[in-house]
């Protein structure tokens, strides 16, 4: 069932999503390899802070920097490709062709015969290695993998954040049923992901599908909390965005509680989203801002919490989507740029 405006929350959420991963994307190597000090560092010495723009590119800026300068402010002039956005274009191809029954192999095909395997990282490239190392020649067209697929979430990076920032399109298809999010969520993650690698994913689907139905984006938060194991690292981490953003203090607690993991972990960067979405739940620019400023996995967070955000309805500013201007570029086989327009209504298609 969806409500009278679900085509605009729809509409905001890939705006959101597309405008937080370009924000971030710059910043992304910067501040996994460096950390959030140089980050800050450089977004001061470009007059940037407090960040409610794309990030400038300055003169003689760090090669981690200089690498996206297509996604900078005044370079941008399309959704430069992304895996972030890359992973939201292939769930919403794979519930066109399945719905939302599908499994975690159909999952694995569409990998298969979409997904690049050279621009796959961490958890997401080590479970393809093992699908192309032991699946069945057929096993793409629809026929047994030949093996026990629990073996590619058999991997050291099976809790960072690959698997969380897949999950948002099914929050998008299930308004105001986040356990189905939440499942469909799990479905994907566990090809790739175990434990708090899947629980992350499921708190993002579920924040996403509750945010229509609930008063306040903390209930959403909430309600996706209950669904998840209560001794997980992933709600505790959550409760520690919540403190965050009522007491005013900052990110500094969740760096300081996470010091040492790495910075493309699932729980340090739910932490940040959830504080992030919470502090920035009055101004759109606001939340993507402060935290893509708050450092770790920039992209990915940026990209979340502009989701999110987006599916309360309310207006984004034009300046995010209008540098872009609605052209969207993935790199999934057979497929280059898309349009803003056309992806909201394929999406909207899925979900009625």
């Amino acid at each position: 069932m969806t409500s009278p405006n679900h085509e605009q929350r729809i509409r905001n959420a890939w705006i959101g999503r597309i405008s937080g991963c370009m924000l971030g994307k710059p910043v992304e190597l910067l501040s996994m390899r460096q950390g959030p000090a140089a980050l800050s560092d450089y977004l001061a010495q470009a007059g940037a802070l407090p960040l409610r723009d794309y990030v400038p590119l300055l003169p003689g800026a760090p090669s981690a920097v200089e690498r996206n300068a297509d996604a900078c402010k005044d370079r941008l002039i399309a959704a430069v490709p992304d895996d972030d956005i890359n992973y939201t274009v292939l769930s919403l191809m794979l519930m066109e062709e399945h719905g939302t029954g599908f499994t975690t192999e159909d999952v694995a095909r569409a990998w298969f015969r979409l997904l690049p395997g050279g621009l796959t990282f961490t958890a997401e490239r080590a479970a393809y290695a093992v699908l192309m190392a032991k699946a069945s020649t057929p096993f793409a067209f629809g026929q047994p993998a030949g093996f026990d697929l629990d073996e590619c979430s058999d991997n050291e990076f099976n809790d960072w954040i690959g698997a969380q920032i897949r999950a948002d399109m099914y929050g998008w298809v299930a308004p105001g049923d986040p356990a189905l999010a939440a499942e469909l969520a799990a479905r994907d993650a566990r090809l790739s992901h175990r434990g708090e690698g899947v629980y992350g994913a499921q708190a993002v689907a579920a924040i996403g599908a509750a945010i229509p139905s609930s008063p306040t984006v903390l209930a959403a938060i909430e309600t996706a909390m209950e669904l998840l194991p209560a001794d997980s690292a992933c709600v505790a981490s959550m409760a520690l965005g919540i403190r965050c953003a009522t007491s005013g203090d900052g990110p500094a607690p969740i760096h300081a509680a996470y010091d040492g993991m790495s910075p493309v972990h699932t729980v340090n960067n739910l932490a940040l989203v959830t504080w992030g979405l919470l502090s920035g739940d009055h101004d759109f620019s606001t939340a993507i801002g402060d935290t893509v400023a708050a450092g770790c996995d920039t992209d990915c967070n940026g990209a979340t919490v502009g989701a999110l955000w987006g599916l309360t309805g309310r207006p984004i500013p034009a300046h995010w989507p209008d540098a872009w201007d609605g052209r969207v570029q993935v790199t999934l086989a057979g497929v280059g740029e898309l349009a803003l327009d056309d992806l909201v209504t394929r999406t909207v298609s899925v979900c009625s």
